[in-house]
């Protein structure tokens, strides 16, 4: 009698600091059984696969292993992290031509072996990979879609919750937008618990809300750059969040998380990939929420926008046919 197959597989490729942590936080998180890393440097796919597996005992049978591009075709997600790192003093846009060139090698690649499954893209600039995978790809654009502001958002909600003292699981607050210096936070639909957040500052005794509203948006933007310049590098967070991501999609939970997807004259903005609260489930980004924006909140918006939109214009990469 043969088995009935129950093989959920991951492919990860790029096993640099961010792709190991979030293989790292996926075999905690048990929601694959299979997982295959695939790497430039095959040596450090195997010794990370070598190092993640010996920690199986304490966590969930999973079968992990270095690969190829050979072992995607089956994959339920795939996820790229591939790409040139975030130095000191440098933005995430500053990224975008050397990783939209090693995109032109990954995307091919995957979509030589017939691959009908989701592609979460990581790697940095998130938003505009995202549209240069959707594009290369010729998949459907809600199976290839970006981590987008998940991380920026759980930054807002933790600072506030810090600010606040609450649990900031209890916050519903969004960052939208780009990925990166433009990036928007939303206070007029910000609440606590169904109180408007103005509102609940003021129960805990904050009234400067405008300022503290630019120190705590500042704060959020600057984040990744502060710990860069502390550490050189930015993973466990983004780790974290993609795990909540991968969650959303293979438990099909139609979760509402802010990626990177691509709106057509939503919010009045068509032809870009931005980042906005989506629901996520088992076939990717279903669709756009249409959250309320404020005025001044849109004007940002759709100035986020017509920044990536200028910068995706300046790149040269063959679409699918």
């Amino acid at each position: 009698m043969n088995k009935i197959s129950s093989v959920r597989k991951v492919v990860i490729i790029g096993c640099g600091f961010v792709g190991s942590t979030i293989a790292y936080t996926l075999m905690i998180k048990g929601l694959f059984s299979k997982m295959v890393l695939i790497d430039a440097n095959k040596e450090r796919a195997e010794g990370e696969a070598m190092d993640i597996s010996h920690g199986l005992l304490f966590s969930h049978p999973m079968d992990i292993i270095a690969g190829d591009y050979d072992d995607i075709a089956d994959a339920n997600m795939i996820i790229i992290t591939a790409g040139a790192n975030q130095k000191p003093g440098e933005t995430r846009l500053d990224l975008v031509k050397k990783n939209t060139a090693i995109f032109a090698t990954i995307i091919p690649e995957i979509k030589k072996r017939n691959y009908k499954g989701i592609i979460l893209v990581v790697a940095n600039p998130v938003d505009i990979l995202t549209k240069v995978a959707q594009d290369m790809s010729g998949l459907p654009e809600g199976h290839v879609f970006g981590s987008g502001t998940v991380l920026d958002t759980a930054r807002l909600r933790y600072l506030l919750g810090e600010h606040l003292q609450i649990d900031p699981r209890s916050i519903h607050a969004f960052i939208i937008g780009e990925h990166g210096d433009s990036e928007i936070p939303v206070w007029s639909s910000a609440n606590v618990a169904g109180v408007p957040i103005h509102e609940f500052c003021e129960m805990r005794g904050f009234f400067n809300h405008d300022q503290s509203m630019r120190d705590i948006g500042e704060n959020v933007k600057n984040s990744a750059y502060e710990i860069i310049q502390k550490k050189k590098a930015t993973y466990y967070g983004i780790g974290m969040a993609i795990s909540r991501i991968c969650s959303a999609v293979m438990r099909d939970e139609e979760s509402i998380l802010p990626v990177s997807t691509s709106l057509h004259n939503d919010f009045g903005i068509d032809g870009v990939t931005v980042s906005m609260p989506a629901i996520v489930g088992g076939n990717g980004v279903e669709r756009i929420v249409p959250i309320s924006l404020s005025y001044e909140e849109n004007k940002k918006l759709s100035a986020s926008a017509e920044l990536l939109k200028s910068t995706l214009a300046s790149l040269d990469y063959k679409k699918s046919e």
